[in-house]
């Protein structure tokens, strides 16, 4: 019958025996470290020397003592205790841990060690007696066996579970009587010496360490992702490599958003959570799920908060921790959201939604579900997001290079796509239980360095509500006139155009056809010169350019265009900029101002330039009004732009060819294609370029303005007064090898294909 009798903890002794000390130095733990064999976790089975140097100070050694290992792992701690045995045996439960252990030893030439594959608690009996047994694994509860082992006066050293998550260093000294004495010397850390773990696994030498350490300290930041930034290294391959140093799991951040509990999140303070990159998801048989990003992180203050369970720690990557985080902050906005009251006479479907005591349906799958759909869009530079259902399906769409395309990996029910509709306005800020009204907002998106504003539509329709996302990118770089793909005509009389002391300068075309972009241009222009103030008002400021008084319009509180506009002309202005003249008070107010000594400049929504003039007079603008202020309409289209990686000389398709050139294609007409390249994902095309029609206002022109003419014989006079068309600009593109021929019939209706007046192919060639 073994009796062991327990004293109060003791810590280890600060000197070591040389022996130890010579062994530890001896081995080198990287020969441990990089494995390669699938399904093994690594994790404690190779601790660091510190953690060595403390478990073998409470040893009492003799001189050649027999040893007993449980819980060998790759070898190494079998290793280093070869260097101070004459014989190691170890026993290691896991088949494959103990093949490539005794493989391990084999090439390091350490013939005093042999590895068995079996039950820790059952030892090695045919091997015994042993003067020491280390005990290297908590998991060995029945230690009976083990103690039968031992010499009459033999240790044990044993690494056994405390309170909670933390593990506690225990000996076991006999007496002689197979009585033994058990003695507590502190908690253990097994991966102490936690920073060198990167350059034992390879990723990283000295010298990075030492930058990443440095950079850490300055920006207040974790060193992995200091590391992360110095190196090029997959995430998720650095991740399950340190997983498996660490000996914790690595979270599916996909199965984690289903047992997300934001009552746990709640109960801790989120800029302690925030600091410490943690993340308590949820509680299951008295054991609570941590994530963290940080390998090194420390669980003692969650411990405090939940004394009674157990802690286990779940590794993810920072773009899972921000998913994660994201969706559990949602879910707790979800649930503190206050409900609308209940609407009367509803329409039956509508009932249970509007209902005071539901709460709106925002579980965490749904949002790592909408995080999911922003980062494919802004991995495949899409402008767009569509949401649409049509009877029992759901349909997702982006839109790339100006076309929707469908994503077909995403597969959402119904009632699936109301619960993350209703994460879109929460995120948006709009009212969830209105679904019978179209509803817009703004949100904003962070994707490591990149920002974007989301501006969100909400449509109800036949069968529920549609979204339209857009995304528009707060840190890009602006483009110059020069990278706008305009002629050099075009961009000299642009830049002309600016330098004029008054006037109306127009840029029109469709949604998303680059207005916006182009008027951009122009101003980052006038704010490098420096000798003109510049104000813009804007629907929402898209980007930020120093120099420039940029303002925002505000409907919520009765701050429109107009009201812009009549405040701008006492701020002194030389240039004012309205993001679109959409009514008729603002139009007038842009007539107004430049009447008054200011260039005006604004977009239009309208197909060209001529039908500008309409558009204009059906606004309420007075002819004359317009006439005399009018300078130049630069009306365009985005084509996609053929990919520079893989463009080559193509045949152009004859249908095209009929329509462009219905008297004979010109001998020394070219054309070219993108064949498809990793750089453009094999579409051939990548970007888009701007295809315009410039008209400058001569005085014919302000003449036929004047008298209100018909849109046709106006554009006939514009022709010959030398209308730039967009026919003739995309021909110069195709020509130069910049788009496609195919994209012609794209974005030129089909009575503007062919040349609309006395066009000369010597013109373009």
């Amino acid at each position: 019958m073994t009796n062991t009798k327990t004293q109060s903890t003791k810590y280890p002794n600060d000197t070591v025996d040389p022996r130890i000390e010579q062994a530890l130095n001896d081995v080198d733990r990287r020969a441990f470290v990089n494995c390669e064999q699938d399904g093994l976790v690594v994790g404690r089975s190779i601790p660091s020397t510190e953690t060595l140097r403390h478990i073998f100070s409470v040893l009492k050694l003799t001189a050649n003592p027999k040893i007993l290992q449980i819980g060998v792992g790759l070898g190494y701690t079998s290793a280093v205790l070869s260097h101070i045995a004459r014989q190691v045996i170890g026993i290691e439960k896991s088949a494959s841990l103990a093949d490539v252990a005794m493989e391990k030893l084999s090439k390091l030439n350490l013939g005093n060690v042999v590895i068995y594959h079996g039950e820790g608690s059952d030892g090695a009996p045919q091997e015994a007696p042993f003067d020491i047994v280390v005990v290297s694994t908590p998991n060995v509860e029945d230690k009976s066996d083990l103690f039968k082992q031992l010499t009459p006066f033999g240790q044990m050293i044993c690494v056994e579970c405390a309170d909670s998550s933390l593990l506690k260093l225990v000996k076991y000294t006999g007496d002689g009587h197979h009585n033994y004495l058990r003695s507590e010397y502190g908690y253990l850390d097994f991966v102490q010496n936690k920073d060198e773990i990167l350059i034992e696994l390879g990723f990283i030498n000295d010298d990075i360490l030492a930058e990443a350490r440095r950079k850490a300290k300055t920006n207040k930041t974790l060193i992995i992702d200091e590391v992360r930034q110095l190196i090029n290294v997959d995430d998720m391959e650095l991740y399950r490599s340190l997983s498996k140093q660490y000996g914790v799991e690595l979270g599916n951040v996909d199965h984690l958003l289903k047992w997300v509990d934001p009552k746990i999140f709640n109960r801790f303070s989120q800029a302690f959570l925030d600091h410490h990159h943690l993340i308590p998801l949820y509680t299951k048989d008295n054991v609570l799920k941590v994530a963290t990003s940080n390998p090194n992180a420390s669980m003692a203050e969650i411990q405090k908060v939940f004394p009674d369970h157990k802690i286990e720690t779940l590794l993810v990557t920072p773009t899972d921790f921000r998913r994660l985080w994201s969706a559990t902050d949602l879910c707790m906005q979800a649930q503190m959201s206050p409900l609308q009251p209940p609407i009367e006479k509803l329409e039956p479907e509508q009932t249970e939604d509007l209902l005071g005591n539901h709460k709106p349906e925002a579980g965490a799958h749904l949002v790592s579900l909408f995080e999911a759909l922003l980062l494919d869009a802004v991995a495949e530079r899409a402008s767009d997001i569509h949401l649409e259902q049509y009877n029992n399906i759901v349909r997702v769409r982006l839109r790339i290079d100006g076309e929707m395309q469908d994503i077909s990996h995403y597969d959402i029910s119904p009632s699936e796509l109301k619960g993350l509709i209703n994460v879109i306005k929460l995120r948006a800020e709009l009212n969830i239980a209105e679904r019978r009204l179209p509803q817009g907002g703004r949100s904003h998106l962070r994707v490591g360095d990149l920002q974007f504003d989301l501006r969100v539509q909400v449509q109800p329709s036949l069968h529920a509500e549609h979204v339209v996302i857009r995304l528009l990118p707060q840190n890009s770089e602006l483009i110059s006139i020069e990278k706008l793909g305009l002629s050099s005509v075009i961009a000299e009389n642009y830049k002309r155009l600016l330098k004029n002391p008054a006037g109306l300068v127009l840029v029109v075309g469709p949604t998303g056809s680059g207005k916006s972009t182009t008027l951009y241009a122009g101003l980052q222009l006038l704010a490098a010169d420096g000798t003109r103030k510049v104000i813009t008002v804007e629907d929402p400021i898209e980007y930020s350019i120093s120099n420039i008084q940029q303002t925002r319009v505000r409907p919520d509180i009765g701050f429109h265009f107009a009201d812009a506009m009549r405040s701008f002309v006492r701020q002194d202005p030389d240039v004012i900029l309205v993001g679109e003249i959409r009514d008729h008070e603002t139009s007038l107010e842009a007539i107004r101002a430049s009447q008054t000594g200011h260039v005006v400049l604004s977009t239009l929504h309208c197909n060209d330039a001529v039908d500008a003039m309409q558009r204009l007079y059906d606004l309420g603008v007075q002819p004359n009004s317009l006439a005399s202020e009018l300078l130049a309409v630069i009306a365009q289209r985005l084509a996609k732009k053929i990919c520079p990686h893989c463009r080559e000389p193509a045949e152009p398709e004859d249908r095209i060819l009929q329509e462009v050139f219905p008297s004979g294609t010109p001998d020394s007409f070219k054309a070219y294609i993108g064949r498809g390249c990793e750089n453009c994902n094999d579409t051939g095309t990548h970007g888009r370029v701007a295809v315009v029609e410039y008209l400058q206002v001569n005085p014919e022109l302000r003449n036929a303005i004047s008298r209100n003419i018909p849109v046709g014989e106006l554009r006939k006079l514009a022709l010959d007064c030398g209308l730039v068309t967009m026919r003739d600009s995309a021909l110069d593109h195709v020509i130069q090898g910049n788009i496609p021929l195919s994209e012609l019939p794209r974005i030129l209706p089909e009575e503007r294909m062919a040349p609309e007046a006395r066009w000369q192919w010597e013109k373009t060639s």
